[in-house]
């Protein structure tokens, strides 16, 4: 693929507005957070959930366009890190529904704060993401609709746009590659944005984004467990 590129394959309109994006990011409370990360990580997993949280929270903050970064959670601790990092923290819902009211209840609070801004959810588990690639999947967004980015193995979501006046709906979840493309969203088809789409589930995940190159809280982390070799 040499060029950006949306499916379905009739041409797109041009971009959603560059600037102001509201980005929404769902954190579990740590204690329950990467569960399938509990055979490689053991007790240091809730540590490695809020160091990908710091890290895509980080990037996302400095790409370019993003005008807000709202996490929502239950989690106090984590919260208050994020906030510290410029984050504007959402409590969950009360019922606590799962992931994709968490992430419905952030999108009505985006919209409060900035209703006309194009809005996306992005995963939070994105230790590698790189500004200057966020910044290109958001730019690749049609001016109208809905748009979704898949994750490196190509059955998930790492990151689901909306642009003003039409709804997130989001479904994520095992498979939401494909329930995104039914209800509607255009997948984003873009070379050279891997760190978008490496979210990190398991040992093998991890390994991967650690190849790609981490943002400092994950990396500091993975240096102390040994992870990674500590520089010279």
């Amino acid at each position: 693929m040499t060029q950006d590129t949306v499916r379905p394959s009739e041409p797109a309109a041009p971009a959603a507005p560059a600037a102001g994006w509201s980005l929404v990011l769902p954190l579990k409370q740590l204690a329950r957070a990467k569960s399938r990360l509990a055979p490689f990580a053991g007790p240091h997993r809730p540590d490695l959930a809020l160091a990908f949280a710091s890290d895509t929270v980080s990037a996302a903050l400095a790409a370019p366009g993003v005008g807000r970064v709202l996490v929502v959670t239950r989690d106090a601790a984590a919260g208050a890190r994020l906030a510290a990092l410029g984050a504007l923290v959402v409590d969950d819902e009360p019922g606590g529904g799962g992931l994709n009211e968490a992430l419905a209840h952030g999108a009505a609070a985006a919209l409060v704060l900035a209703p006309r801004a194009p809005l996306a959810a992005l995963s939070a588990d994105l230790p590698a993401l790189r500004p200057a690639e966020l910044g290109r999947v958001l730019g690749a967004v049609p001016a109208t609709g809905r748009a979704f980015l898949p994750d490196a193995p190509g059955l998930g979501t790492t990151l689901l746009a909306c642009t003003p006046g039409s709804a997130l709906a989001p479904a994520f979840g095992d498979g939401s590659r494909a329930r995104h493309a039914a209800g509607g969203a255009r997948e984003l088809l873009l070379p050279g944005v891997q760190s978008v789409r490496r979210d990190v589930d398991t040992g093998e995940d991890l390994a991967e984004a650690l190849a790609l190159g981490v943002g400092p809280h994950t990396r500091s982390l993975a240096v102390r467990l040994g992870y990674l070799p500590r520089p010279r």
